[in-house]
């Protein structure tokens, strides 16, 4: 049943991301892109590589791994026979009046010797036990084995994608921060301008007091920005240490050529290249596969096992006659078939479970196609959008330049008054700071769609 639904959740896929897609073919696709080629910025490239060495949740992924390899090695253990050495000593002391005593007072251990009351025991040898696969049980518990451990490779190289994509957005996050706080900077210097000029008119009897208390406000305002602007800086240094595994230190970037970026292209490929590229689709199709195992191996838990058990080694009542072969030699062979006929219900609790954690996969599997199919489709029309977005506000900002340029050079020849100077400055401060953000917005939903294809872990 699972197989089929799970064919019918590839076959329900889409051939395309819908809408116009020119860049769409199988021969190009950005999430096949080394990260490497995908991130050309040095700085970037370097902060990157850190991150890889020394991320914590990157190094518990890993161990996740090694926990997973070390399964697959217990069940094929449990494929071969169990042998173990032993050496042992004790001593029994039987009743006379039973069947045992009667016989060992009326025997001589040698000629004219009777077997001690008190009988010591010594014993050295091997012991082996099997439990033979004959229903293939064991054989699919290994195999589940291995699934399981291939979807926590594929769960390791999400992370390495995540983990990419988080430090690539934050670093371009922490360049726009820096682009704003010397946005704010050259705004404060032309508010101290304004500032200037308002106190010589007000000395000129052509401004008011109140002219000069609105700048001084405005200088004020732009002030606190900066000093909120300047916490956002070192919360966002610090939160790309924290990604890289380090404390607080400086981030290198190269803040003046933020605003020259220009945007990786992306080529999406087609929708059916998601299933081998997004490793979160990877793991959830092998889950999948575990999952179905699993079942597998339960509903073999109510046949018949059959196991062997063998021992071979050396026996005596005196240690010094365990060297006397062939009489010391000791061993015994023996095979058992069972299997559970009546109170069956833990095995069918573990069957029951096992089927529901089946059904629960393919739907974990069903969900993640959907979610990585919509994710890109979103990421589309977003960075279709952005670009749109990004040369409007560029052109908002410029307008607003000239015209506060304008308003400065009538409010110094006093033909507009201070509202005017100190809207058209705040306009033109709002546009480009909006413009810096877009651009920001520019470059991560470039990175989003990056991952969103299943780049960056190679």
């Amino acid at each position: 049943m699972a197989t089929k639904v799970q064919d019918r959740v590839k076959d329900t896929l889409p051939t395309t991301f819908g809408g116009d897609q020119n860049n769409a073919s199988a021969e190009n696709n950005s999430g096949i892109t080394p990260w490497k080629q995908f991130f050309t910025d040095p700085n970037l490239v370097s902060l990157i590589e850190e991150a890889l060495k020394n991320n914590q949740e990157l190094m518990i992924t890993l161990q996740q791994i090694e926990i997973a390899k070390s399964d697959v090695l217990y069940k094929n253990g449990r494929l071969k026979p169990t042998v173990s050495a032993g050496v042992g000593a004790g001593v029994e002391k039987v009743g006379r009046y039973t069947s045992t005593g009667a016989g060992d007072a009326s025997t001589d251990i040698t000629e004219g010797k009777e077997v001690p009351e008190n009988l010591m025991n010594f014993e050295a040898g091997l012991r082996a036990d099997w439990e033979i696969d004959i229903w293939h049980k064991l054989r699919t518990e290994k195999k589940a084995a291995i699934a399981h451990y291939l979807s926590t490779v594929e769960g390791k190289n999400f992370v390495l994608s995540s983990l990419i994509s988080e430090v690539a957005e934050s670093y371009y996050e922490l360049l726009s921060l820096d682009n704003q706080l010397d946005m704010i900077h050259q705004y404060m210097e032309i508010q101290k301008k304004a500032l200037e000029i308002s106190k010589i008119q007000k000395q000129a009897m052509a401004a008011t007091e109140l002219a000069v208390k609105k700048f001084e406000a405005e200088l004020a305002k732009s002030s606190a920005t900066e000093y909120d602007l300047k916490q956002q800086i070192t919360e966002k240094e610090n939160q790309i240490n924290a990604l890289l595994g380090r404390y607080p230190q400086p981030i290198l970037r190269n803040k003046e050529s933020f605003m020259n970026i220009v945007p990786q292209s992306i080529y999406i490929g087609v929708p059916s290249q998601l299933l081998a590229n997004r490793p979160d689709i990877k793991q959830a199709e092998l889950e999948l596969e575990a999952a179905k195992l699993d079942v597998e191996a339960a509903r073999k838990e109510f046949y018949p096992s059959l196991s062997i058990s063998a021992t071979l080694g050396l026996e005596a009542f005196k240690p010094s006659y365990l060297v006397k072969l062939p009489e010391s030699i000791a061993y015994s062979l023996a095979g058992e078939l069972a299997g559970p006929l009546i109170n069956k219900s833990a095995i069918q609790a573990n069957f029951k479970t096992a089927d529901a954690k089946q059904i629960q996969a393919l739907y974990e599997y069903d969900k993640t196609i959907l979610s990585a199919y919509l994710d890109v489709a979103n990421q589309m029309s977003k960075i279709k959008n952005i670009d749109q977005y990004y040369i409007l506000k560029k052109q908002q900002a410029q307008a607003l330049d000239q015209s506060n340029d304008i308003a400065n050079q009538l409010f110094k020849n006093m033909r507009a008054d201070y509202l005017e100077v100190l809207m058209n400055q705040r306009d033109a401060l709002d546009a480009k700071m909006e413009l810096i953000e877009a651009k920001e917005k520019q470059l991560n939903t470039v990175i989003d769609i990056y991952k969103s294809l299943g780049g960056g872990w190679k």
